[in-house]
């Protein structure tokens, strides 16, 4: 509010003067008033359109300068490339630099995470008043790419500050490591939940000097079950704290776990834009079953204007076994994903910077931060959970205005995915045919308001029939060399869940070999 006024404080008196003026001006109906009425009335709303832009001009270019951000800050800030922060950033770190707990509504790829670390910078920049080697600022995040991409970020922007230590405790670290990590003084710890827990635990922390706690990417972290650890890890530190939580949206479970962890915390709300994925060919392809789908993905990948291709899977095994199976069949293929260790994850996107993989099969947690060039093609093997997920896959290709194309395969049953999807995007996605490969069913025909529906079949009279024969029988083969309770999209914890790829021709012998 602060804000608003110091931008429109220098036009008040005329704001008022028109107040004054025309206070008796009716504004319902021009008929019946003198013309000098109708002169005013059109005066003044003309006036007050002026205004308005003026004042909407002058927050479109509010810069870094004007948040009051340590000079240390900053400097690291501009030298990184940016001048004009970002709405999340605009509204949230004068609130946070004031003191107050936020909870914020933002996605990915609005700045979220410098609107919550440049704040926490700010902070160390003053001295702390607890002596102590544990840290001031906690980050938790649901993944290990998140948590990396959060200290890359604290280490980028509080480079010029003196004595800042950023240590990351994720899963895939030797134990030895983080022990010797968390025996030194930590100013920012950015931690996923569970391993963050064993050491709590183990007494090898020390929250009496902590500042701030923030829950990045709150609402997967519930999805993912962290919650519980997430608020056994704040009732390990001080009360006085400040907490912020950011979350794609403040739902009614959101409002729950803020309610319980901040206190009468300022909300921001963003509204969501739609990506720009102009320059991404998006296509659907809808499978029968395993089988369908790994023949459709060999034909796929015999497209000679494929540079490099990511291919997406829902599960980690899933990745192993797939990049094996294309490994066998002699593509230059790796997978990556969250329980690879860092030596292991860093060798791996190396090797697709420096071309020697030609396709990467990854995970969800790892479609963050790949920024290759030569990705020309995305491939959904599996459809994601989330609709966000979609465009964060999809959009490692069609870098740096580049073309790209993206591929998704989907069952019969991905008609709630598929519909999230197009809402979310905005954009119903075309569904194509490769011919010898149709499937067996009639796919759904899409709409462009994403209200996309299966297209209805007919009978010899014309007449709609909503379910058939052939339904049925696509729907069990489609589950045939599935598990039972198998959802797709779905995570696998156990090893009797793992999926199999009998009777395909992607199949090799060391993956057969192993779930033997």
């Amino acid at each position: 509010m602060a804000m608003f006024f110091s931008f429109i404080v220098p036009d008040l008196p005329w704001i008022s003067f028109f107040f004054w003026k025309f206070r008796s001006t009716p504004v319902s109906s021009d008929v019946y008033l003198p013309a000098p009425a109708v002169l005013a009335r059109h005066l003044y709303q003309g006036v007050f359109s002026f205004l308005l832009a003026r004042f909407l001009i002058r927050i479109s270019n509010v810069s870094f300068e004007n948040l009051n951000l340590h000079s240390d800050i900053l400097k690291a800030v501009l030298e990184a490339g940016y001048t004009t922060p970002t709405p999340i950033q605009q509204q949230a770190i004068p609130e946070l630099i004031a003191g107050h707990d936020v909870m914020a509504s933002a996605q990915t790829g609005t700045g979220k995470t410098a609107a919550f670390m440049l704040p926490a910078l700010h902070r160390l920049a003053t001295p702390a008043t607890v002596r102590s080697r544990g840290p001031r600022v906690l980050v938790l995040t649901p993944t290990r790419e998140l948590a990396l991409q959060v200290s890359e970020a604290a280490s980028k922007y509080g480079k010029f500050l003196p004595r800042v230590k950023v240590v990351s405790i994720l899963g895939g670290m030797p134990y030895p490591l983080q022990n010797k990590l968390l025996s030194q003084p930590v100013d920012i710890l950015v931690a996923t939940p569970g391993r963050l827990i064993d050491h709590i635990q183990r007494g090898r922390i020390d929250f009496s000097r902590l500042e701030m706690l923030v829950l990045d990417e709150a609402d997967r972290m519930l999805d993912m079950g962290f919650i519980q650890d997430v608020e056994l890890i704040a009732s390990a530190t001080p009360a006085e704290r400040q907490t912020m939580l950011f979350s794609a949206t403040l739902d009614s479970a959101i409002d729950k776990i803020a309610a319980r962890l901040l206190k009468t915390p300022k909300r921001i709300q963003i509204a969501s834009q739609r990506a720009k994925l102009d320059n991404i060919e998006q296509r659907l392809h809808y499978v029968d079953n395993i089988s369908h789908k790994n023949k459709l993905l060999d034909h796929l990948l015999r497209d000679v204007s494929i540079k490099q291709a990511i291919i997406f899977t829902a599960t980690k095994r899933d990745a192993d076994s797939l990049a094996d199976n294309l490994a066998a069949q002699g593509h230059k293929a790796a997978a990556m994903h969250g329980d690879m260790t860092q030596r292991e994850r860093t060798r791996t996107l190396t090797g697709l910077r420096q071309g020697h993989l030609k396709i990467l099969v990854a995970t969800d947690v790892a479609a963050r931060g790949i920024n290759v060039t030569d990705i020309t093609h995305v491939i959904n093997f599996d459809l994601p959970k989330f609709a966000e997920d979609y465009v964060h896959r999809i959009g490692r290709t069609g870098r740096a205005g580049a073309s790209g194309i993206a591929v998704s395969f989907a069952s019969d049953k991905d008609t709630v995915n598929l519909k999230k999807i197009e809402r979310f995007t905005g954009n119903a996605i075309e569904s194509h045919v490769i011919p010898g490969m149709e499937p067996r069913f009639k796919p759904r025909v899409g709409r462009a308001d994403g209200n996309s529906r299966r297209a209805p079949a007919t009978d010899h009279k014309g007449k709609r029939v909503w379910s058939n024969s052939s339904d049925t029988r696509n729907a069990t083969s489609y589950n045939k060399n599935r598990p039972a309770g198998y959802n797709s999209g779905q995570p696998q914890e156990r090893d009797s869940q793992r999926r199999t790829f009998r009777g395909d021709s992607l199949v090799s012998a060391s993956y057969q070999s192993r779930t033997k």
